[in-house]
């Protein structure tokens, strides 16, 4: 009986071990706290994000480069996690332009779903300091931006960066949410 009772406490363990998952990803810093407002005129607190995987970027709407590009992949990211409770938050850098209007409009160009995908405008000096010193992403007065998605766990810390122009950016940004989903951190 003592042979059995150890075989099956080395089965409970190798069984708990399993269920208690990393996904091995980084943290590569903390996003700070912050208050903007959505595409709806709703105020919109980070605070929302607690308890939540989410993916960021940062566009502006009348982007002649690479924003709509980033927008059309968001979508695929929206549609392969469908179903979780991973949300998307796009961050305008052009505030003067992208007003809660504007932005909702591009939204429903690109079909995002109310209560998952959320575009964020505000202040520009807030959006910017969120982008330079919470992402870490570059930004500028004339509209140059970082093209990098941010994936972000449930804690608010950065687990990952994809370069949007890369062929498997949303591929990798959908497994890595997933195992985030699968994540148990203390």
């Amino acid at each position: 009986m003592g042979s059995c009772c150890s075989t099956v406490l080395a089965l409970s363990l190798l069984v708990l071990t399993g269920c208690s998952s990393d996904s091995g990803l980084p943290d590569l810093g903390t996003v700070p706290a912050f208050q903007l407002t959505d595409q709806n005129g709703h105020a919109f607190d980070s605070a929302s994000l607690q308890s939540h995987i989410w993916v960021a970027d940062f566009i502006y709407t009348n982007c002649p480069g690479p924003c709509p590009r980033m927008s059309s992949q968001f979508k695929q990211v929206q549609t392969f996690l469908s179903g979780t409770q991973v949300k998307l938050i796009s961050f305008t850098i052009d505030p003067e332009h992208d007003t809660p209007q504007v932005l909702f409009d591009y939204s429903r160009h690109f079909d995002a779903r109310p209560g998952t995908w959320y575009f964020l405008t505000g202040p520009k000096d807030t959006l910017h300091s969120l982008a330079l010193n919470g992402f870490k992403f570059r930004v500028s007065d004339d509209l140059e931006h970082d093209t990098h998605f941010a994936l972000i766990d449930k804690q608010g810390h950065i687990r990952g960066y994809y370069q949007s122009f890369e062929p498997h950016a949303v591929d990798q940004v959908v497994a890595d949410a997933k195992s985030l989903l699968k994540e148990r951190r203390s």
